[in-house]
């Protein structure tokens, strides 16, 4: 039975093994993290542009080819970085991120698929992946998902018990805001953005005059406590993100100077060696010499 052909080496095969390297330092090097961040935002720039009747009626002979020019620019890039990764390429959810964005890109966006053109702007996306330090704070926040959705849970528990005292206590004289449990929980909404919630508070007390105590102990409870618990998550994760980056750096600093260490270690083994051999070099070249004038 023939051996099935590895996708690396017929890649490799196909296009040289120092091609491939050359390819991998260029993607790797951090000027072209730069330049293809300059491009995206470049591409941005287009987009937005585009956006206006009055410059695509005088500039839209330059807009539109520098868009194409872009999209290929990025249609390559993502190309070459395939090429180079092989299949680890879709293991990397950023990689996966970038072809799903350039693929949506290349539809036709013309009859049933024209609501495709507004996606284009996903191509700014990209900039997340372009750049490290928006990797790191994605990276944080799906990190803090877990916390978030228990937070989440915690607070809708506690919104749907006000919205349930607040259609009890206030539905039968505040019906516009309060009659059903679905305007109460809009108006509880309002109150939790601090949007005119005086205003509400104080229509509300007309006719409940100990209404504050209703008010105030909700906002104090959903607004300054359990919002601010989210952000007090996600610095968390960020900072916990942060720290794992830095581990894998002073892991890798650790290792270079393990490996250095070793280097200097061989280096002066074989240096050791070296003396030893010229040493009886010498002493088989002094033998020699005194047979010889015996």
């Amino acid at each position: 039975m023939a051996k099935r052909a590895n996708p690396k080496r017929l890649i490799r095969a196909t296009w040289g093994g120092a091609t491939i390297d050359r390819a991998r330092h260029f993607l790797e090097h951090p000027k072209t993290d730069r330049v293809l961040a300059a491009l995206i935002m470049l591409n941005a720039l287009v987009l937005g542009l585009e956006t206006s009747g009055t410059l695509m009626k005088h500039y839209g002979w330059i807009l539109e080819p520098l868009d194409h020019v872009l999209l290929g620019i990025f249609v390559v890039e993502v190309l070459v970085r395939l090429i180079v990764t092989g299949r680890s390429f879709f293991r990397d959810p950023w990689n996966v991120f970038d072809f799903i964005v350039i693929t949506l890109s290349l539809m036709p966006q013309t009859g049933p698929l024209s609501v495709l053109r507004a996606l284009r702007i996903l191509r700014v996306l990209r900039l997340v992946s372009a750049v490290p330090t928006l990797r790191r704070v994605v990276g944080g926040l799906i990190g803090s998902m877990p916390g978030i959705g228990a937070i989440a849970f915690l607070l809708t528990l506690v919104y749907y018990c006000f919205a349930v005292m607040a259609t009890n206590m206030f539905g039968p004289d505040h019906p516009d805001a309060f009659g059903t449990m679905g305007r109460s929980a809009y108006s509880l909404f309002t109150v939790m953005t601090l949007e005119g919630w005086n205003e509400l508070a104080n229509n509300v007390m007309k006719t409940h005059p100990y209404a504050w105590l209703f008010f105030i102990p909700y906002i104090l409870t959903t607004t300054f406590t359990v919002l601010n618990l989210f952000i007090a998550i996600i610095v968390t994760a960020m900072q916990n993100e942060a720290d794992k980056i830095r581990q894998a750096e002073e892991r890798e600093h650790r290792a270079e100077q393990q490996a250095l260490a070793e280097l200097s270690d061989k280096e002066s083994v074989l240096l050791t060696e070296i003396r030893a051999l010229r040493a009886e070099v010498r002493a088989i070249s002094g033998k020699r010499t005194r047979t010889k004038k015996a």
